[in-house]
C-alpha cells in the first residue's frame, strides 16, 4: 500500500526542511492573490469571512512570495521531472517569469474546462489555468492526451476544491509507480488522493486543520497508509524520513 505523510507547516517553511532533489512531482493550487479582488466584487464563492482573510479555510499567498515558493519547488524536484500549478489568467502572468528565473522551463498552460459556468459578469469563466513546468527534460508517459482536461467543478466541496481526475491526469503523465508526488497548498487532499490511488507515494502540507482531517480521511480511504514524520533539523535527517514512505 502507498504510505503518506501530512504536515502543518506553511508551505514555503515545509518544502525548506525536505532535502534537495528528494521529488518526483509538485502539483498545487496556492491561494493566489487575485481570489481577493474576485471575491470584493462578487465574481467567486464569497466563503465565511475571517479577520486574516476573506475565508475562515485558507489565508491567501501574496504573488511576493511566489519567487521563494518557486525556488524551493525546483530545489527539492529531481532532475528531469514536472511541476504543476494551477491559477487563474491574471495569476499566470504573475507566476510564469517568476517561475523560469528559478529555472523551470515553461511549456505550456493547460486548461481545466469545468463544464459549468461560474459566477461573473463580463463572459463568466468555466476554465482554469494549469502552468506546465519542467526541471530539466522528462517525456509525458501518454503523448495523446490533450491540453484541455474536462471534469465537472466540485459543488459544495472544500473551498477551490479540484475533481480528483485532473490530479489523476497530471499524476499519471508525469510519475512511475512508487515515485513520490507533494503539494504545498494540499487543501482537501485531491493531489495526494489522486496520487494514493495510483500507486504513488504522497506528502503534502496545510495550514488549516479542517483541510489536514479532511485530507487524512480521503487518503485512508484511497489505501493510504500514513507516516508520521517531525520537521527534520538538518538534510540527512530530512532524507531518513522521507525514506520511510517507501
Amino acid at each position: 500500500m502507498p504510505h503518506f505523510t501530512l504536515s502543518d507547516l506553511d508551505a514555503v517553511t515545509w518544502l525548506r526542511s525536505l532535502p534537495d532533489a528528494s521529488v518526483d512531482l509538485v502539483v498545487t493550487d496556492p491561494p493566489y492573490e487575485s481570489l481577493e479582488k474576485h471575491r470584493a466584487v462578487g465574481t467567486t464563492t464569497r466563503l465565511k469571512h475571517s479577520k486574516a482573510s476573506s475565508n475562515d479555510w485558507f489565508e491567501i499567498f501574496g504573488n511576493e512570495r511566489f519567487e521563494e515558493l518557486f525556488l524551493e519547488v525546483h530545489r527539492v524536484l529531481k532532475k528531469d521531472r514536472h511541476f504543476y500549478l494551477f491559477c487563474d489568467s491574471e495569476t499566470m502572468f504573475v507566476a510564469k517569469p517568476i517561475a523560469e528565473a528559478a529555472g523551470f522551463r515553461f511549456w505550456k498552460p493547460l486548461v481545466w474546462d469545468k463544464v459549468a459556468i461560474g459566477m461573473g459578469y463580463h463572459y463568466r469563466a468555466r476554465y482554469e489555468f494549469i502552468l506546465f513546468f519542467e526541471k530539466g527534460k522528462r517525456k509525458l508517459n501518454n503523448l495523446g492526451v490533450p491540453d484541455i482536461l474536462t471534469a465537472k467543478r466540485v459543488y459544495r466541496g472544500y473551498p477551490t476544491e479540484k475533481p480528483v481526475s485532473v490530479a489523476e491526469t497530471l499524476v499519471l503523465q508525469s510519475t512511475q509507480p512508487g515515485e513520490l508526488v507533494i503539494d504545498p497548498f494540499m487543501g482537501s487532499g485531491s493531489t495526494g488522493a489522486a496520487a494514493i490511488g495510483a500507486g504513488r507515494r504522497f506528502a503534502g502540507t496545510d495550514t488549516c486543520e479542517e483541510a489536514r482531517n479532511v485530507t487524512r480521511a480521503r487518503l485512508v480511504d484511497a489505501g493510504g497508509i500514513e507516516v508520521e514524520v517531525n520537521v527534520a533539523p538538518d538534510a540527512a535527517e530530512a532524507q531518513a524520513q522521507l525514506t520511510l514512505l517507501k
